[in-house]
C-alpha cells in the first residue's frame, strides 16, 4: 500500500479503533450495584470474599458453575472484585476458570483488561489459561492488554503461552492493537518490546495490507518505530 493510500484509509481505521476503544470498556464493567444487591449463596460470598461462606456453601454442594443474569459465575464475580482467596477456593474445588459469561470473557482476560497483575497471576497459578479465544472480537486476553498498553499483563501472559500472532475479527493481531489502539507512550512501548521479543509477526498485516511498521509510521510513534526496525519490520 502506497503512503496515499494508507493516508485514505487511516480515518476509518482509526474511527473502528474508536469504536472498539469503547465496546471494550463496556464490556469489562464489574457488576452493577443493583446486580450485586440480587446475589445470593455461592455469588454473594465470593464477591464479598467471604471466604468462610465460600467454603461453607462449597461443602455443602453449592453449584459452582452457577450464574448471574448476565452469565457471569463466581470465577468472574471473584475476578471483577479482586477477592483472590475466593478465587483461590473456587479453583481448589472444581470450579471452571475458563467458562465466558455474556460478552466471552473469562475471568483471565477480565483480569487483564483490569490490569490486575496480581489475580491474573494467581489465575495462571491456579491453572487458567492464556490462550482462549474471547470476546465478541474473537481476541485474546493478550490482545486486549496490548490494547490497553499493560506491559505488565502482556508479559505475564507472554510467559504463559499466549498465542503471540492470533488475529481476531478486525484482522488485528496484538501487535497491530498496541500500535492502533496505542497512545505511543512508554507503556505501549513496552508492550511492543516485549511481543517483538517474543516473537511476535512483524510482517501480519491489517484487513487494508498495512504491516505494524506502516501504522507506527502513520501514527508518527517514533519510539515504536525504531523497535520495529530494530526487529526487521518493513
Amino acid at each position: 500500500m502506497t503512503n496515499k493510500t494508507l493516508a485514505r484509509a487511516w480515518p476509518l481505521a482509526l474511527l473502528v479503533a474508536l469504536t472498539v476503544v469503547a465496546g471494550a470498556a463496556r464490556a469489562q464493567v464489574a457488576p452493577r450495584a443493583e446486580e450485586v444487591g440480587r446475589y445470593a449463596g455461592l455469588l454473594a460470598a465470593s464477591h464479598r470474599g467471604d471466604l468462610g461462606q465460600v467454603k461453607k456453601l462449597l461443602n455443602e454442594g453449592a453449584n459452582l458453575n452457577a450464574r448471574d443474569d448476565f452469565g457471569r459465575t463466581a470465577v468472574h464475580i471473584a475476578a471483577h472484585a479482586r477477592q483472590r482467596d475466593a478465587l483461590r477456593a473456587l479453583a481448589r474445588a472444581g470450579a471452571n476458570l475458563e467458562l465466558l459469561e455474556n460478552d466471552r470473557y473469562d475471568a483471565v482476560t477480565i483480569a487483564s483488561v483490569a490490569d490486575d497483575e496480581e489475580t491474573l497471576r494467581l489465575l495462571l497459578a491456579l491453572g487458567a489459561s492464556a490462550k482462549l479465544t474471547t470476546s465478541r472480537y474473537d481476541g485474546t486476553a493478550l490482545i486486549a492488554a496490548a490494547h490497553l498498553g499493560h506491559d505488565g499483563v502482556v508479559r505475564q501472559l507472554i510467559a504463559a503461552g499466549a498465542p503471540l500472532d492470533h488475529v481476531n475479527n478486525l484482522h488485528w493481531t496484538a501487535l497491530i492493537e498496541a500500535i492502533v489502539l496505542g497512545n505511543g507512550g512508554v507503556r505501549h512501548q513496552q508492550v511492543v518490546q516485549a511481543l517483538l521479543a517474543a516473537g511476535a509477526s512483524t510482517r501480519l498485516t491489517d484487513r487494508e495490507g498495512n504491516t505494524p511498521l506502516a501504522l507506527a509510521k502513520a501514527r508518527g510513534y517514533a519510539a515504536m518505530i525504531s523497535l520495529l526496525e530494530k526487529a526487521g519490520a518493513r
